[in-house]
């Protein structure tokens, strides 16, 4: 029997569809599941640190505790293939670790020897820890038939492949087996991952004036399309962070039915970026800790690439303390909105729930105090039987710090994508009836409007949306 008294024991509530998503099974003796049933069944208690006992320390801890599992990473500089987003960005995939170490990593345990200079001719600000280049040749290799499911990450606001939270989940993942080894994969690991850097992170250089936004999906997209054309057999699986998350649960409503992805994991989303943007603001503790954190970080972020952002004067970030001072500064003329609101709303992930066509679990703390728990569109959630929400009582953001030093928000992360890969049958998924047949309209009354969840207010010059 569960102790609920127990120090540091948190609730779990789900949001889902009352109508859920039949998940058909890989054996033929299995019973097909539901979503949110296989959900339940894989997400643990949760039990986290006592003495975090609230969202503030759990985020404060976050910042101190830069201990996390190793992984370690070949990189490979793309180009964009769509020419309204010129510029260049990076993929940073996890390869097994070096037989023998010679050196030390700047953060502790072994450094990789290997290539140190991009053979695309890009180069970088700095390579993360653990982190080298593919050589051409290496890269040339990479495709296979080999049927290992590839795990997509995409990290937060101004992170990269080297983010603690983020690394606790692939961790587990890649970590070398025999079988994984068996199975061939640069991992040596059951699975295979990657993470999308934003441009200009992870010490990545840019070629143009983008950097990017909270709905920059263009990136994810090239990259996903590469891996099924790099391993046509592999099953693909994607997870997004705070900013990374709002991207992914873009990028899954714009694709929709013709999405690419075998299930998806979205962990501490802001989702309403104009309410967690008020949330911030309206207290002490938001506006001048969190939102300060946030904006002199992305402050230094273009201080960094200053010299390709001609169209943005350096004098006005001189001045910009705040998260939604830089947005207004550097978002705004960047990408055409005339305010950071405007910019706010059309790049929510908000309305895009409804046009998920995968089969997707999400993570969320409600005492996040940066993604706020009344910005969660859980009316939204609860209309797409592909979704399902978990909320925890506690954790902070992308905190969940147990009492061991563990983060639990990997513990379901990783037993959910093992539960999709082992056992679901991802190519036989139907879309529910209710959601492939008109509602009935006994009245007759005739809608004079359709509703498009996807259809963005700021678009592409060309009239795409």
């Amino acid at each position: 029997m569960a102790l609920s008294w127990y120090p540091g024991k948190t609730s779990i509530e789900y949001t889902h569809s009352k109508e859920p998503l039949i998940l058909p099974s890989k054996s033929g003796s299995a019973p097909s599941r539901a979503l949110p049933e296989l959900i339940k069944d894989v997400v643990p208690d949760c039990t986290l640190n006592p003495l975090l006992f609230n969202g503030h320390l759990q985020t404060f801890w976050t910042a101190s505790n830069k201990g996390g599992p190793p992984i370690h990473y070949k990189r490979r500089t793309f180009e964009s293939s769509d020419s309204r987003f010129a510029g260049h960005y990076t993929v940073d995939l996890a390869v097994a670790p070096p037989k023998k170490a010679v050196t030390k990593a700047e953060d502790g345990g072994p450094e990789d020897e290997g290539l140190r200079e991009d053979p695309v001719g890009v180069g970088h600000h700095r390579l993360p820890p653990r982190t080298t280049y593919f050589t051409n040749k290496e890269f040339e290799n990479l495709g296979s038939e080999d049927t290992k499911p590839l795990i997509i990450a995409l990290h937060g606001l101004s992170g990269g492949s080297y983010e603690v939270y983020l690394r606790h989940v692939l961790a587990p993942l890649v970590v070398e087996t025999a079988e994984g080894e068996g199975l061939g994969g640069l991992s040596g690991g059951d699975w295979e991952a990657l993470v999308v850097n934003s441009r200009g992170c992870a010490g990545s250089k840019i070629t143009s004036s983008i950097l990017y936004n909270a709905r920059a999906t263009w990136d994810m997209r090239q990259t996903v399309k590469w891996c099924r054309e790099t391993w046509p057999k592999r099953p693909l699986y994607a997870i997004g962070f705070s900013l990374g998350a709002n991207i992914l649960a873009n990028y899954l409503g714009e694709e929709g039915s013709n999405s690419l992805l075998s299930a998806a994991i979205v962990v501490s989303n802001p989702w309403k970026l104009e309410i967690s943007s008020m949330v911030l603001r309206r207290s002490y503790v938001g506006l001048n800790v969190y939102s300060t954190a946030m904006g002199t970080s992305l402050r230094k972020l273009f201080d960094t690439h200053r010299e390709q952002m001609t169209h943005i004067d350096p004098a006005n970030i001189a001045k910009v303390k705040y998260l939604h001072e830089f947005d207004r500064e550097v978002q705004c003329p960047t990408w055409g909105y005339p305010t950071e609101g405007a910019y706010y709303r059309d790049a929510s992930s908000a309305d895009s729930v409804l046009n998920i066509r995968t089969p997707t679990l999400c993570l969320h703390a409600r005492d996040d105090p940066i993604a706020a728990d009344e910005a969660v569109p859980y009316e939204e959630i609860a209309q797409n039987p592909y979704v399902v929400m978990c909320a925890t009582g506690g954790g902070g953001h992308l905190s969940w710090f147990e009492w061991d030093g563990g983060r639990w928000h990997a513990k379901p992360a990783v037993a959910f994508l093992n539960a999709m890969a082992r056992g679901v049958d991802s190519s036989k998924i139907e879309m529910p009836n209710s959601m492939s047949e008109l509602p009935a309209n006994p009245s007759g009354h005739k809608m004079p409007f359709v509703f498009e969840p996807m259809r963005r207010k700021c678009h592409l010059a060309d009239g795409e949306h």
